[in-house]
């Protein structure tokens, strides 16, 4: 703790009420939620909603939420509010394509955000309409787009061309710039409902309507039942173990299953005493985080419709099949492919009666579909782009079913009793990202900042391994040796952007933030 053996450009932040997140302006939600008497709950919810308007590159209105609650007793629930393909989505012309397209209508699937952030707000104790206002005054007012968010934006004209996203994101034809102030038409008028009325504002009435009008006249299948039927779930998190350390994460559809695979592999096979910083504990780690999504590529999906259970995925004779398949000095290629793009936004925080948040939400790839439902600022997300079109796998995609989930929302449990509510946003690097972070902590005992300081590397497709600046050289030559094809990669952008809140054995918390990132870690 407080030893910093990378390069960083932050500094940890020790409070009794802490948030971290990656926009300045969902960090000051958070906070001001707190000087309102609200708890980690109601904190959580507001720089969420804070995100979905500061943060469009990633998420928004129109995605989905995953959360991890922590409560001062050590017990832990967790919320899935993902949404499912529309009930009339025709999925013959998709089956047997190469994959599912990227954007339009054939990815939209209904969004589950909203729910997430009523579902929440009832647990805590301001109420949805309080959590809801720093979001509404954003909207309304305008916010200034971040250096890192204006950067993600320009990429946008070379990806999106249906005319309502260029309507609403594109103003004038071109991006925003760091610095300019940005309104999302129609945003704080759909915020202002929901906080009034609750979700049943959005998945009924009005706005239900306007989203079936839109996908009317795009040819797409989505319908305001659909929107009226969802529902949101209280699932049971799973959890899996490495040096007594524990990772908690939520069941399928979501990836978490690869972030507990890889978890109890590297356990099974053993690192005390590793110098995390070492080829061998790396190369053990990518190991295993390749079987592990190559497993999760094969069986996870909609819960309802996996073919083995969580549980038998996690038990001892299964996981020790696969730590035997792991050769110390051959890298391997076990088929898992390419892992699947995204974008994310994730928020840590905690509260002074030891209440902790770790909360995640998404658009998916991007701004989602590339499609806006007119004047109410809900760009649909993509996230049916997740499933399957091969008829032979159980995330094969269908109407009235949940696609596979990248974004997972994490939490550590420690030896001796702390917490730590972690994420790391991009994708295909959230699962690698958690097993990361916990096998640092838990083999250097390092602090929140410097475990996410730590240069990164990331598992792409066969035997590609890409890493960040800032590894030993010989680390790097004895992992080539091994067979693994290293590449190092100077951009930042591909390596995510991780926060957590730690807590402390004499009360209070110390939160982390990722310079990778537009915002910080905060508290009070």
């Amino acid at each position: 703790m407080g030893s910093f053996p990378y390069p960083s450009t932050r500094q940890p932040v020790v409070a009794d009420e802490v948030v971290a997140t990656s926009q300045p302006t969902a960090a000051a939600a958070a906070l001001e939620m707190f000087a309102a008497g609200g708890d980690a709950v109601d904190a959580a919810v507001a720089a969420a909603v804070a995100l979905a308007v500061t943060e469009p590159v990633l998420n928004g209105i129109g995605g989905d939420l995953f959360a991890l609650v922590g409560e001062p007793d050590g017990s832990c629930w967790a919320l899935d509010a993902s949404g499912r393909s529309p009930a009339a989505l025709d999925p013959t012309p998709l089956l047997g394509n190469p994959a599912m397209p990227l954007r339009g209508w054939d990815t939209v699937t209904v969004p589950g955000a909203v729910s997430g952030w009523a579902l929440l707000a009832e647990r805590g104790t301001l109420g949805l309409d309080r959590v809801m206002a720093p979001a509404i005054r954003l909207a309304e007012d305008g916010f200034l787009v971040a250096p890192i968010t204006a950067a993600a934006w320009a990429k946008a004209p070379e990806a999106y061309a249906d005319a309502s996203f260029v309507a609403a994101f594109l103003p004038g034809g071109r991006a925003p710039s760091a610095g300019d102030r940005f309104r999302l038409d129609g945003a704080a008028e759909t915020l202002r409902r929901i906080a009034s009325d609750g979700d049943a504002a959005f998945y009924r009435g009005a706005l239900a309507a306007a989203v079936e009008r839109f996908a009317r006249s795009g040819g797409g299948a989505l319908r305001a039942d659909d929107l009226a039927a969802h529902r949101s779930e209280w699932v049971r998190p799973v959890e899996a173990a490495f040096a007594e350390w524990g990772l908690v994460e939520l069941p399928p559809a979501t990836q978490g299953l690869a972030a507990l695979l890889g978890t109890a592999i590297v356990d099974r096979v053993g690192l005390a005493g590793a110098d995390p910083d070492g080829p061998g504990a790396v190369h053990v780690q990518v190991e295993a985080t390749k079987l592990a999504l190559a497993v999760t590529r094969e069986v996870v999906a909609d819960r309802d419709r996996m073919q083995v259970s969580v549980d038998d995925l996690l038990a001892t004779e299964f996981v020790d099949g696969l730590a035997e398949r792991i050769e110390d000095d051959r890298a391997r290629d076990p088929g898992h492919g390419r892992p699947a793009p995204g974008g994310t936004v994730y928020v840590a925080t905690g509260d002074r009666h030891g209440r902790v948040v770790s909360l995640i939400q998404s658009n998916f790839v991007g701004f989602g579909s590339g499609l806006v439902v007119p004047g109410t600022g809900i760009s649909l997300q993509n996230r049916g782009a997740g499933f399957s079109t091969d008829p032979r796998s159980p995330n094969v995609v269908a109407p009235g079913v949940r696609p596979f989930h990248t974004i997972i929302p994490g939490m550590v449990r420690t030896p001796t009793g702390e917490r730590m509510a972690m994420g790391m946003v991009g994708g295909p690097l959230q699962p690698q990202g958690h097993l990361q972070m916990l096998v640092r902590a838990a083999l250097s005992g390092l602090d929140p900042q410097a475990i996410i300081d730590t240069p990164r590397w990331r598992v792409d497709d066969g035997l590609d391994l890409a890493v960040e600046p800032g590894w030993d050289p010989s680390t790097l030559d004895d992992l080539a040796r091994r067979g693994h094809h290293v590449r190092v990669e100077t951009g930042r952008s591909g390596f995510g952007g991780a926060q957590a809140v730690l807590s402390l054995p004499s009360g209070g918390w110390m939160a982390a933030s990722d310079g990778r990132k537009d915002g910080h870690a905060a508290g009070r």
